[in-house]
């Protein structure tokens, strides 16, 4: 049924699992499609009380795949609307579904997918997780909602600094700050998600649907609206010569030269 995710539910709990290990489960615009489809399967089906997203192998995902968008830049053939369009797409479905939904993180979070796992109602960490918001380091605004859901999740302050410097954050300093729920360790780290989402099939799922429309309402209302802007500023990033030097200089292992345009 799908090609970069693999879904399947047992006992109330659906597990999508980015499965593109190759290329440490970048999220390109056909994994970003099937994202938005699996969270629309999982609104729909009442077998689905609780929603797993994991990364299949040692990392959850590294965001943006880099390797490709070089190839694309140097053959002039690179096309990202498509997954500009819908990533933030994937965050909103996240948090206007109506059943809870747990990210559960092991290795590298990088980019986008740090945001996505921002966009869940709970964050479970191995031991050897590492954040990081790694747009800057290649010319490029934060998408999936990342600023949006960052600020509101840790302050202005401190997001200001994680999104413009794009310095890591461990496990440990990631739970300090609040991003993340509980900290496993890397061999227990499925069993512990699993658990606790167990815990939550058997409680008020009614109540959980009531309680997330309310934490939208409150919090989240204009996060619609935000993204639209983000997508405007992150296209006109990717038209930058900025954006081009920064994903040269990353794959080509050397210091960027940007010149702001």
């Amino acid at each position: 049924m799908f090609r970069k995710i693999k879904y399947s539910v047992s006992a109330g709990i659906a597990y999508v699992v980015l499965d593109s290990p190759k290329n440490l489960n970048a999220l390109d615009e056909e994994m970003i499609g099937e994202l938005l489809t699996v969270l629309d399967t999982c609104e729909d089906s009442e077998d689905v009380k609780v929603v797993i997203i994991s990364g299949q192998g040692k990392v959850f995902s590294a965001g943006g795949d880099i390797g490709t968008m070089y190839k694309g830049l140097k053959g002039g053939s690179w096309d990202s609307s498509g997954a500009v369009d819908n990533v933030g797409k994937v965050s909103l479905k996240i948090k206007k579904l109506s059943k809870p939904v747990i990210a559960s993180l092991k290795g590298v979070v990088a980019g986008a997918a740090f945001n996505i796992a921002l966009a869940c109602d709970f964050r479970i960490a191995a031991e050897d997780t590492k954040f990081i918001q790694a747009f800057v380091n290649i010319g490029l605004v934060p998408d999936a909602g990342g600023i949006y859901l960052l600020t509101r999740a840790i302050g202005v302050s401190k997001a200001t600094e994680l999104v413009m410097t794009g310095k890591p954050i461990d496990a440990n300093t990631a739970f300090e700050l609040g991003l993340v729920n509980k900290i496993f360790s890397a061999e227990n780290i499925e069993a512990n998600t699993e658990e606790f989402a167990l815990k939550l099939v058997n409680g008020p799922t009614l109540a959980y649907a009531g309680m997330k429309e309310l934490i939208f309402e409150s919090e989240y209302k204009e996060f619609e609206n935000y993204i639209k802007k983000e997508v405007h500023n992150q296209l006109k990033c990717i038209d930058s010569m900025d954006f081009k030097e920064g994903v040269f200089a990353f794959v080509e292992k050397r210091i960027p030269n940007y010149q702001g345009r």
